[in-house]
């Protein structure tokens, strides 16, 4: 990343002691804000912290999940890091959750994402990407009502793994979630990833539409 832009660690310098959420304080190490470009062109969403990201404090690290994105993300040419990197050196793209906490035992309830949702909202508005990965269905959910023409019940990730979804100024590239993908749909999403690169950013990298 360019030695000119903020720390890429929470670089908005969001709420590092939120306690919106109190079975949330309970349970997580840290709260694990956005990391990576912020004036990126593609944004990977995923539900929440993992239990590697939790310990890190970075999304997408510290354990296998977090090496499948930092794989795929090297693959396409936007990170300079290995997979089992804790600190990526990332170019033109952020990593950041739905709801920012994690718990050991269960996923996010509805209103803990409400909670959260000031924060990815304030993410997307600030980066205005061109491309979203969804990582699993929650995030798609997520994406859905505002930003899509498709209500969240009508998009499956598994159904949609592996293409594009045109959303409202960006595109949205639905992925299964790493633990339960095969290498085939790894593989599949991969080389559609770095299609849409082709297609829809490099060929306009100092054209943005912003």
């Amino acid at each position: 990343m360019s030695p000119d832009l903020p720390d890429p660690r929470n670089p908005y310098s969001m709420d590092e002691d939120c306690t919106n959420c109190p079975a949330l304080v309970e349970s997580r190490t840290q709260v694990v804000h956005g990391y990576g470009d912020p004036t990126a062109d593609v944004i990977v969403l995923g539900s929440a912290p993992t239990p590697g990201a939790d310990r890190t404090g970075i999304p997408f690290t510290g354990d296998e999940t977090g090496e499948t994105i930092q794989e795929i993300l090297g693959a396409v040419g936007l990170s300079d890091s290995p997979p089992d990197t804790t600190e990526p050196d990332l170019t033109e793209v952020y990593l950041t959750y739905v709801t920012r906490c994690h718990h050991p035992e269960r996923g996010a309830t509805e209103e803990e994402r409400h909670n959260c949702e000031g924060y990815r909202t304030a993410e997307l508005r600030r980066i205005n990407p061109e491309l979203i990965v969804a990582v699993g269905q929650e995030p798609l959910e997520a994406l859905a009502f505002e930003y899509t023409m498709e209500s969240a019940d009508e998009l499956d990730v598994t159904a949609e793994h592996a293409t594009t979804i045109q959303g409202r100024g960006f595109e949205i590239l639905p992925l299964i979630e790493p633990a339960t993908a095969s290498e085939a749909e790894l593989t599949a999403f991969r080389e559609h990833f770095a299609d849409e690169l082709d297609r829809d950013y490099r060929q306009t990298k100092g054209q943005r539409r912003k």
